[in-house]
Parts: structure tokens; sequence; C-alpha cells
């Protein structure tokens, strides 16, 4: 029987060193009110509703319900404060006018490295490599370690001592962190925005290769570059990370992707060399249907463009003229339009000679040809055998010189 009670009592006590324990206090809080949450892959996931008493907020996980990584307690819609629970309990106590300031760690190890590494602007590197790595097993040791500031001239070497296997650390922010760390390295004013493209390339593909080594890692640091580079502009950077990464390793993104970069990748899953492209019906510039599949010609050149489109104004007269000096009348364009305004259309054209195949539906981008298509630029181009079969999708006017040789 004694033998019995002392067993219960171990497994009372392992029960309650297992369960973590929150408590915050925030002074001069206006409600007591507030939503805790984790943080996953730049996401931020509800955990449960908060009630202060007396200004405290007091939250007990379940036995192992809690997990390594950060945490945020929103005590408003603009006001947050970010935490890490780390195999301990947390006593934190702050105000509510000035949280990151006024941030008093009572209890917990890791959050006083972190909010020190705060406030000493993540730049202290014997801070980051040698005060916070005493415990290097521990999170927090693993996240300073990550996302510190690579010096500027070390380019070629700052991601070597990140560890892309430590799939943890997509309870934070580190991923998101490195990868803008090490784009920025990259930026330079002086470039063109040819040589940069080129430069962001050559940078995705080190990143991507080094995250490979995990899965989860791998998509999520390809997300966050995805993201980054629709803000900074650069769509064929976007185009190579979907070409060669996203599509060749099947990689499944988050379902909050723009409308344009999700199109783009089902354009590229969809139209495979080979296979027969849908069939277009639309009218000409007379108002005549024409059928994509009654062009009779060895190739068939489809083009997605708009008139008001600038890319479009400068690359239609470099396929008009491969087109007009055409040896032998092998490759014919069928151009679909995506105006809205007829006469615009028109006038377009016939200021600019075009004549090939024109037609459009008026519809902009909700015709059934441009969603057939899976159009999510201007211009685009997909060229087509006798069979109407896909033989390429050009990127540019290089792409396409060599089929009108």
């Amino acid at each position: 029987m004694r033998y019995y009670f002392v067993c219960i009592l171990v497994i009372f006590n392992l029960t309650w060193l297992s369960a973590q324990t929150i408590n915050i206090k925030v002074n001069n809080l206006n409600q007591g009110k507030a939503q805790l949450s984790y943080l996953r892959e730049g996401n931020v996931v509800p955990i449960d509703s908060l009630f202060s008493t007396e200004n405290e907020f007091h939250y007990t996980f379940a036995r192992n319900a809690s997990h390594p990584g950060f945490y945020r307690l929103n005590i408003s819609n603009d006001k947050w404060m970010d935490f890490i629970i780390d195999n301990e309990d947390v006593f934190l106590s702050t105000d509510a006018d000035n949280i990151t300031d006024s941030m008093n760690v009572i209890s917990s190890k890791s959050n006083k490295l972190y909010y020190e590494y705060i406030k000493q602007n993540k730049q202290h590197l014997y801070f980051a490599n040698i005060t916070s790595q005493k415990n290097i097993k521990s999170f927090v040791a693993r996240y300073i370690k990550t996302v510190q500031l690579p010096p500027a001239y070390q380019k070629s070497h700052s991601l070597d001592n990140i560890d892309f296997d430590d799939d943890d650390l997509l309870y934070s922010d580190a991923f998101s962190v490195v990868t803008l760390n090490y784009i920025t390295l990259f930026k330079n004013r002086q470039m063109s925005k040819e040589l940069l493209t080129k430069e962001y390339i050559s940078a995705v593909d080190t990143i991507l290769n080094k995250a490979k080594v995990n899965q989860l890692v791998y998509q999520y640091i390809t997300q966050c570059l995805i993201d980054k580079f629709r803000e900074l502009g650069f769509s064929r950077v976007i185009d190579y990370i979907v070409d060669h990464y996203v599509i060749k390793d099947d990689l499944c993104l988050d379902e909050q992707l723009p409308g344009s970069i999700q199109q783009r990748i089902d354009q590229s899953k969809s139209f495979l060399v080979g296979i027969k492209v849908p069939q277009i019906i639309i009218p000409d510039s007379t108002g005549k249907e024409i059928n994509l599949k009654d062009i009779n010609s060895e190739i068939t050149l489809i083009l997605f463009y708009a008139s008001w489109c600038p890319h479009c104004q400068r690359l239609l007269p470099d396929i008009n003229d491969l087109y007009i000096n055409q040896k032998e009348m092998k490759l014919k364009i069928f151009a679909v339009s995506l105006d809205t305004n007829r006469t615009d259309w028109l006038n377009y054209i016939r200021k600019n000679n075009y004549n090939w195949i024109n037609v459009s539906d008026l519809k902009d981008g909700h015709g059934k040809a441009i969603r057939d298509f899976k159009i999510y630029a201007t211009p685009s181009m997909f060229l087509v055998n006798k069979k109407k079969e896909l033989i390429a999708i050009p990127a540019n006017i290089d792409d396409l010189k060599k089929y009108f040789n």
C-alpha cells in the first residue's frame, strides 16, 4: 500500500511538472479580456480567451498540450506581447502603454534572454553567440542563433550556421527573418532589374536547396520567398520559384496565396508539353466567331495581351517583326485581347498593323479562354502544333525566336 501511494505521488508530481503555466500582469489595462495564441509558419493560431483578475492573466496548459515556441497575448486589436514557452513556467509583468520597454520577466530564463536580445536591437554578437548559448538545446538559444543579423560582407557564408532541419522554429518568425535577412544582402540599387533578377535567382537556389533537408521548412521558406518577391515586384523570380521548386517538387503552399500566383501554379501544373490545349471559340475584329482548331498552320502562337498593358506594348512589336519577316508563313498568331473597350482594341491593332488573327470577347479577365488557360498575367504565350498540342510556353522574345527560325 505504501508503494502504491508513492507511485501515485510520483505520477501526480510528474503531471504537475509537465503542465506549463503562464501568468502575465498588465498594468494600465483598459479591458479585462485577452486572446492567447501561438505562432506557426507566420500565422497566429488562437488557443483560448482569457479574463484578467486584478490585471493578471493566468493560464495552465493541459498536460503535453504546450510546445516550445512563441506565444502571443493580444490585449487589444493593436496591442500584444510575444513570449516564449520553453519547458518552464512563465511569469511576466508589463505596462499596456509600453509593453516591450517596460517588460519585467519575473520567472522564465528563456524570456529573460529573449527580451534582453530584443532590447539590444538584435545587434550584439557576443550576446547572440555566447551569452544566449549556455543551454544550446533550449528553444531560445536556437532561435537567437538563427535570427541574428549576418554581416553584409559574409553573404556567401551567412547561412552556414542555420539549422534548416529544426522545424520547431516554425513556431516562431525565425525562418521568415532568415529569408528576409538573406535576400536583403543581395539588394543593390546600382544594378539593373535584369541583373538583380539573376542575383535573386542565385540566392533562391542557395537558400531553397539548403532548406530541402526538411519538407515543412522548405515549403515555408518557399512561401516566404514568393511573398517577398511579390512585394518587391520581381515576377520573373516568382516564375522561377514556381517552375523549379513548387511544380518540380509538388509543394503544397498556403491556400491564401494571391490569385495571380495561384493561377501561375495551376497553369504550370496543367499546361505540360504534349497536352492538347483547351478549345477557343471567340469573335474576331469583325464579330465573326473563330475556332482555334480551324487554324491550319504547322505552329500557332496563342498570344494573350491587352492594349493597355505596358509589357505587351513592348513585346508585341518584337513579335510582329518576327512574324512579318518569316521566310515561309509557317507560324500563325492567334492573338486574344483582354480589352473591354472595342474601340480601344481596334484602334490599337490598326495603329500597329497587327495583321494576325485578332480575337476578343471584350470580357477582360473573365472570359472563358482566360479561365481555361489560367491566365495570370499579360502577355502570356503558348505555342501549339497542328494538332493543337502544347509545344512550349515562351517566357520572352528570345524563347520565341527559335520557333520563327
